[in-house]
């Protein structure tokens, strides 16, 4: 690991460390990255090993247990997904995004540390022993599908992953898994999903959850295999079904397997009831998003009412075309009942990636720019923080906010489910 910099007055500043030095191993262990580091730094004894100038030495060292060396290391280098997968959203995008767009991350350390999902596909016996050494726990697995031959088409992976005994190796060690299944209508569900389902249920409760996504299709699936999308009357049938299959699959408290909201809302069937989500735990993956934010403008009503009493407000919420009914039904009544709040709530239609794609989390700014030019808005816009990356500094065709708002001729904010904030920053302002 090569050092980038060192602080002034710890450890490594003491031991003449300097950038471009590297450190190798820690008592005997090769260090492989940052997360590999400050598992094996926390020993109060160590014996370090690094490459200064070209040359090995080693340090014997004695610390606290909560001191680390005082450097920093180069940026990460992230794991590519070895799958082709038939449905993967990186092959749908359009032309011209920037290359961050195009790289497709199966990085199990992203996993543990930011939930992102990942197959296993590429994880040897080492990186397993790893997970477990390091209580790599919980990780997020991509399923789709257990079984061997379903598995090789979707993901279009060549040989068998063996991938129920790397479940199994996981669970046994008490590595918690949260798993998703990305359903295609007429390749995974049917009898394959319940197969899916059983096959991991045996893994339960370590194996703590199974969220069943719809597949998202873009127009951009240029020379892709030909798939069929979740229409309404096809979540309308598969809703009810996999209802009756919970009762097979007992859980301590919330279900073990879960539903997105995107069914929900559109087969327009009402939304689980908050218990149902247990600790809303997978909010992120879209399941509970809608009801946890629905219960938070609920608690946030009265305090609303309070203070919006000597002020009145003029402003516009954006939203994708998949929640605005969700908004038109439980926020516009509250908002019309009360004189001193002009609120416009406008849907934006996804034409960088195409109508079927509905999430706001995958609005472009040349959309928001398009269908809100020239219209009366208000005093500003806000949008969900969703439509940002995660720095939290662009849109997905590299808008930034003061990109939007110049172009809008309004300020354009973002919020973070919460109308209540949204109206504390109006009057503020």
């Amino acid at each position: 690991m090569v050092i980038v910099d060192v602080n002034n007055n710890q450890l490594g500043s003491l031991l003449g460390l300097k950038p471009g030095d590297r450190l190798l191993r820690i008592n005997g262990r090769k260090v492989m990255d940052e997360l590999d580091y400050q598992f094996r730094i926390i020993d109060s004894k160590l014996l370090i090993e690094f490459e200064i100038n070209g040359n090995r030495e080693e340090f014997e060292i004695e610390k606290d247990f909560d001191e680390d060396l005082g450097v920093q290391f180069e940026e990460l280098k992230i794991r590519k997904c070895a799958n082709d997968c038939v449905f993967c959203f990186v092959d749908q995008n359009p032309e011209g995004m920037r290359d961050g767009m195009y790289f497709r991350d199966g990085d199990y350390r992203l996993s543990f540390l930011y939930g992102h999902y990942i197959t296993l596909t590429n994880l040897g016996q080492n990186e397993l022993n790893r997970i477990v050494e390091q209580r790599m726990s919980p990780l997020y697995v991509s399923v789709h599908a257990t079984d061997p031959d379903l598995r090789k088409k979707l993901l279009l992976y060549k040989k068998d992953d063996n991938f129920i005994e790397k479940i199994q190796f996981l669970t046994k060690n008490g590595i918690e898994l949260h798993c998703q299944v990305v359903l295609i209508p007429d390749e995974n569900d049917g009898e394959h999903l319940i197969k899916t389902i059983k096959d991991l249920y045996e893994f339960y409760p370590i194996l703590n959850s199974l969220s069943i996504v719809p597949v998202g299709l873009t127009e951009h699936r240029k020379d892709l295999m030909n798939l069929k999308t979740v229409t309404k009357d096809y979540a309308l049938k598969f809703i009810p079904q996999i209802e009756t299959y919970k009762k097979d699959y007992p859980s301590n408290s919330s279900s073990f397997f879960f539903l997105s909201d995107e069914w929900y809302i559109l087969s327009e069937l009402d939304l689980p009831k908050s218990e149902e989500y247990g600790d809303f735990s997978l909010i992120e993956n879209g399941v509970g998003q809608v009801r946890n934010f629905l219960n938070i403008f609920e608690s946030e009503k009265k305090e609303i009412l309070e203070i919006i009493k000597n002020h009145k407000l003029n402003f516009t919420i954006g939203c994708g075309t998949l929640i605005y009914p969700i908004f038109i039904k439980y926020l516009m009544p509250f908002f019309e009942s009360q004189p001193n709040l002009e609120i416009k709530i406008i849907p934006i239609v996804n034409n960088f990636f195409g109508e079927s794609v509905t999430v706001s989390g995958l609005l472009s700014g040349k959309d928001i720019i398009q269908q809100l030019t020239g219209r009366n808005l208000g005093n500003s816009v806000w949008f969900s923080n969703r439509i940002l990356n995660d720095e939290q500094t662009l849109t997905v065709d590299d808008f930034s906010l003061e990109d939007l708002s110049k172009k809008i001729d309004r300020p354009v904010k973002v919020m973070e489910d919460s109308i209540l904030n949204i109206i504390k920053e109006e009057i503020k302002n």
